[in-house]
């Protein structure tokens, strides 16, 4: 049998190796990998359970070599675009008027978004510099969008409910504003901004507004069926023109599938790439990328289907009573508050008595894999179905590692904390 050594740069292998080889190598590298499966991940992955899993995955190999960049080749795939794009306009606000795109993922839906709204706003300001206005809690993909496309960003204060305040971003608009970002929620914090006074503000001021539900696109309109009070946030909303959502969040899809949404359709031609002079003919493109995996495209479609409104429903409850069980057992715990009043899934806290990063490093050192805040200084995750099998353990360890952080909390601010 043949030993992999993991060390040093790697060449291509003289000889091909057998799959019992390689999968028995695959294996041992993960093996150090985060247990998501046991809910011992606070993000990145979005487990449903073994079944959704594994119609993703069958889904996604029938298709593995299909290219949804050729429509006219693959006419299943634009089918099954088509379909996403219908049912995630049907839950996320959308008109007759309103139409979208599947993409890769949230940065790439952001990216276009971006370029849409510039696009629109050179059309009427050909001469203006223009910038991004965001909120502290708005994702780091807008500020990767602007130096893409040599943009200039704004970020202003939030609330002290964390959450984008509608009169600060007022009072920060001029005319080269070309697009305010609300988030539905804010990956930090876990708040739906006040999207409904954003709206009015956009509209009054002609600025575009985009939503970025990445995060909780689709999980609110689930959520919205059983709980009273939720904000509202999507393409419905006046003033709001375009916005994102992840289907490999709480779509429950393979990686990476994302949708960018209109409200009218009109807006999403401004995302299209069009060139002309090429001798094989006209090239075009509705993403950023070119080629894009078929077998996305397929598990988010099968996952949809599969586990319908009822299905995403109970998940969506699920979701809510282990979020509830956690904010509980954190407030138990003398010495940590939570950040806000969560509205979804993702909850924040901190403490004004200890140091928090101390707490995150007794966790880790725990097994636990930990998302942090830098400021204010916080341990932060997002809820899944998945950590039914790990929020006890959680809270039980969490109270454990409490007497580790003997530092004062203050002491916690300082420390530069590396996210993704």
């Amino acid at each position: 049998m043949t030993r992999f050594n993991f060390n040093g740069r790697k060449t291509l292998p003289s000889r091909g190796q057998a799959w019992s080889e390689l999968q028995e190598a695959m294996s041992d590298l993960r093996s150090g990998d985060a247990d998501w499966r046991h809910g011992r991940t606070p993000l990145h992955v979005y487990y449903a359970g073994e079944d959704v899993l594994d119609v993703a995955r069958q889904a996604y190999a029938m298709f593995i070599s299909e290219n949804a960049l050729a429509p006219a080749a693959f006419p299943s795939l634009k089918r099954m675009q088509d379909d996403i794009i219908d049912i995630s306009l049907s839950l996320l606000g959308g008109g007759d008027d309103a139409g979208g795109t599947m993409t890769s993922g949230g940065t790439e839906s952001i990216m276009l978004a971006v370029r849409s709204a510039h696009r629109a706003f050179r059309e009427r300001r050909p001469q203006a510099r223009p910038h991004l206005l965001l909120p502290t809690s708005a994702h780091p993909a807008y500020d990767k969008a602007a130096d893409l496309m040599g943009l200039d960003v704004v970020r202003v204060p939030i609330g002290a409910d964390y959450r984008a305040c509608a009169d600060i971003l007022a009072r920060h608009i001029n005319d080269d504003t070309m697009m305010i970002v609300a988030s539905a929620p804010s990956l930090p914090f876990g708040t739906i901004d006040p999207i409904a006074d954003i709206g009015r503000l956009a509209l009054e001021r002609g600025v575009w507004l985009h939503v970025d539900a990445c995060i909780g696109g689709f999980l609110a309109p689930h959520v919205a069926k059983f709980m009273s009070g939720l904000p509202r946030f999507d393409l419905s909303v006046p003033g709001v023109r375009s916005l994102s959502a992840d289907l490999h969040k709480f779509g429950y899809a393979a990686k990476g599938a994302s949708v960018i949404l209109y409200a009218d359709a009109e807006d999403q031609e401004h995302q299209y790439f069009e060139y002309f002079d090429w001798p094989k003919g006209i090239y075009r493109t509705e993403t950023l990328t070119g080629t894009r995996p078929g077998g996305a495209v397929a598990a988010a479609w099968a996952v949809m289907h599969y586990l319908g409104e009822a299905g995403y429903r109970a998940l969506a409850q699920r979701v809510m009573h282990i979020r509830d069980r956690y904010i509980e057992g954190i407030d138990r715990i003398p010495g940590l508050h939570l950040l806000g009043q969560p509205d979804l899934s993702v909850i924040a806290f901190a403490s004004d008595r200890y140091d928090i990063h101390d707490v995150g490093d007794a966790m880790e050192a725990r097994g636990w894999y930990i998302s942090r805040l830098s400021n204010p200084a916080a341990l932060h995750m997002t809820v899944t179905p998945g950590h039914d099998q790990g929020v006890d353990d959680y809270l039980s360890d969490l109270e454990r590692s409490i007497p580790h952080a003997d530092r004062p909390a203050l002491r916690s601010q300082s420390r530069t904390v590396v996210t993704y």
